[in-house]
């Protein structure tokens, strides 16, 4: 049965009849900002490890640039009210859906099962849109980005938050930007303890 209800899953997001879908997103947020000040800024502050990456730091940059310009935040070096450290984590696994008998004896991949993730920080191979993979490869994607705000003249930290994503789709250049806007509902003043975040992503109909 578990076989089955899984290959009409993957039939129907293949046959691609949909034109939206909904990314939701397990969003935590701490925050001491009472208001944000009119006409704030902020720059980005990389830590060692993602400076050794230009080009994978300046995409995630970019993505979350669009979320905190949506919440009144204007990007200035120069003269910055804020520093903005971010980071995002895309992490493959098999499908806690999955059948591990399906696959190379009773422990899937090479005897892992359910363990065998592979860690990709910051993507790695993530560009380029939705890309499905069949049933019998049963994979499975987790997702996390983050965001913390600095007051730049105290060095305080004002503003935390996190977004979690998970499901079957190789299609985190699309998901990661929404998950950033899913971290910032809410700010300033974000309600209290963890909560689910739905944001509705347009596809393109096939």
């Amino acid at each position: 049965m578990k076989r089955a209800l899984l290959a009409l899953f993957f039939a129907a997001a293949l046959s691609g009849c949909a034109t939206s879908w909904v990314v939701d997103s397990d969003v935590k947020s701490f925050s001491s900002l009472a208001a944000v000040p009119p006409g704030a800024t902020y720059r980005f502050e990389r830590l060692p490890s993602q400076q050794a990456d230009t080009a994978r730091q300046e995409s995630l940059e970019a993505m979350a640039a669009a979320a905190l310009e949506k919440v009144g935040l204007r990007r200035d070096d120069a003269r910055p009210t804020y520093s903005a450290q971010i980071g995002a984590r895309v992490t493959a696994g098999l499908s806690p859906w999955a059948d591990p008998w399906l696959f190379d004896g009773p422990w899937g991949y090479g005897g892992y099962g359910y363990h065998g993730y592979t860690r990709r920080w910051y993507g790695g191979g993530w560009y380029g849109g939705p890309a499905f993979m069949p049933p019998a490869a049963n994979p499975w994607y987790e997702r996390e980005v983050s965001i913390v705000l600095r007051d730049i003249g105290s060095n305080r930290v004002v503003y935390e938050t996190r977004a979690r994503n998970d499901g079957p789709y190789n299609a985190s250049a699309a998901i990661l930007p929404v998950m950033f806007d899913a971290a910032l509902q809410g700010f300033p003043n974000p309600p209290q303890g963890e909560r689910r975040v739905n944001i509705e992503l347009p596809t393109a109909k096939k």
